[in-house]
């Protein structure tokens, strides 16, 4: 049944350009099988069992509702989620703590506000002694606290319906962990999308997508806005080539980063 929702889905896409000519023919269709039907008394026939077919009608109409609106209402519907790029990604990280250690630790503190007033010791209430000349600290290194760049890419819009853009990076934190984050992402919504890791470049359908070697890093947060997504440690990025945002239950890509090596 998923499959066979897919498949309409990515019909609608193939049509989506004809919308309109589409419509008016529906339109032309219903109009000519109203006026033939009235010449053939079809609307006395209706109205005289009116109660039996709203007994009937009724439950398919609310299961088709329920359905259309499920299946529809997130493709009309958007989701933004704005997540800062996680703290510990630009500080140096102890051998002995994880980095969600770190960013628990420094989020604390951020809250913490406390004021500290200390008197003037008593010797510099005396005559000042002439100052030491003062050694220039050397410059403190930044190139060890700083998160390193792996790949990134850009999504592009997979058809007429099923559009995205915005960046895929790919960083390694100082303590040799993974993070993908996902910049000024703006994809269309739909049903149960999630994040894929693929060693395919550009897949273009489920067995593309499905390839061995595929990673999901779990639903997506939202279509629009900036997110944060951990890399498990045995996930081999050296073969991933892509991120998918995909819909799991009808098998339909939405939009794919291709990614590309930094440096």
């Amino acid at each position: 049944m998923a499959e066979f929702f897919g498949q309409l889905e990515r019909l609608a896409a193939d049509l989506y350009p004809y919308r309109w000519l589409i419509m008016a023919g529906i339109l032309i269709v219903i109009a000519a099988i109203a006026v033939y039907g009235h010449g053939r008394g079809w609307h006395n026939y209706l109205w005289q069992r009116r109660v039996r077919l709203g007994i009937l009608g009724a439950p398919v109409l609310a299961l088709f509702l329920f359905l259309a609106y499920d299946l529809g209402s997130p493709l009309f519907i958007n989701k933004t989620v704005e997540e800062e790029f996680p703290f510990a990604y630009s500080a140096v990280v102890p051998q002995e703590m994880a980095m969600e250690e770190v960013e628990e630790i420094m989020v604390g503190m951020a809250k913490v506000n406390m004021s500290v007033q200390e008197a003037m010791p008593e010797s510099m209430m005396r005559s000042p002694a002439p100052a030491p000349t003062a050694t220039p600290a050397p410059a403190p290194t930044q190139s060890a606290a700083e998160p390193l760049k792996l790949k990134s890419g850009s999504f592009a819009d997979q058809d007429s319906i099923h559009k995205g853009s915005g960046q895929a990076i790919i960083y390694r934190g100082a303590d040799g962990s993974h993070l993908l984050r996902l910049e000024n992402l703006n994809v269309t919504n739909g049903p149960d999308l999630h994040v894929l890791l693929s060693p395919h470049p550009n897949p273009d359908n489920r067995d593309a997508v499905m390839a061995p070697g595929y990673f999901s890093l779990g639903p997506l947060k939202g279509n629009r806005g900036n997110q944060n997504y951990d890399i498990p440690d045995d996930v081999n990025l050296a073969a991933q080539e892509s991120v998918i945002i995909y819909c799991m239950p009808f098998h339909v890509i939405f939009s794919v980063a291709t990614l590309e090596m930094e440096g």
